[in-house]
């Protein structure tokens, strides 16, 4: 496979391991859209909190200019661990699904008069939205991090479109499922039994593109 096609696996791969449970807070809201809570306070909110994720990982790729490959690499083990660890304590999640589906009942449907973007950037409202988004977003810098490491500019500019325009499929997705809400729950359960699978495999390409597996002997050799 050519570097292109690599690379969209991975960001495809990454943009669905860390922005899959924003799909469950973005329906929550959707379902309580009203006269002052609209559909563009969670479409713009979620941007914008994603975009504060995005920077505060952005340093990995720096480091990434300036330290050997493959010891940047070994970040790769970061999303490895995250992904273990979701696989060990995925049961503990299931209330989380529960509850939030309560939520998804209802969904305003009389029209509301247009917002202008500044006015809807300037609304509260926006970033209470943004707040959900970075705090649900703990793992994703731990992600990000040794994945923009690992990545030269051509790379890195793939897998940001990919994963922005995967926040923006799942801001579609979760519009339309406030309108058939029994899906909501069907779709976390499944996609919470793949996406730490998909975590292992994104840490495992890391370490394989960078390969820091040269550097395991070392590593067991200064352990001991």
């Amino acid at each position: 496979m050519n570097w292109l096609t690599t690379t969209l696996i991975i960001g495809i791969s990454a943009a669905f391991a860390t922005t899959f449970d924003d799909n469950l807070y973005l329906t929550a809201f959707f379902g309580k859209v009203n006269r002052h809570f609209r559909p563009q306070n969670i479409i713009l909110g979620e941007f914008l909190g994603f975009t504060a994720l995005v920077l505060a990982s952005l340093p990995g790729f720096l480091g990434g200019l300036i330290l050997p490959t493959a010891w940047v690499g070994l970040l790769g083990f970061l999303p490895i661990a995250i992904g273990i660890n979701h696989l060990l304590t995925r049961e503990k999640n299931e209330e989380t699904v529960q509850a939030v589906s309560v939520d998804f009942a209802s969904s305003a449907t009389t029209k509301h008069r247009k917002k202008s973007l500044l006015a809807t950037l300037r609304d509260p409202q926006t970033y209470r939205v943004s707040a959900v988004t970075i705090a649900n977003g703990g793992n994703n810098i731990g992600i990000y991090v040794p994945l923009f490491a690992s990545s030269n500019l051509p790379s890195l500019g793939v897998i940001l479109c990919v994963c922005y325009l995967t926040v923006g499929v799942w801001c579609f997705l979760s519009y339309n499922l406030t309108r058939n809400p029994l899906m909501a729950p069907l779709l976390t359960r499944y996609g919470r039994k793949v996406f730490p699978l998909v975590l292992i495999y994104l840490g495992c390409s890391i370490l394989i593109k960078s390969e820091s597996y040269h550097l395991l002997p070392t590593i067991a050799m200064f352990s001991h």
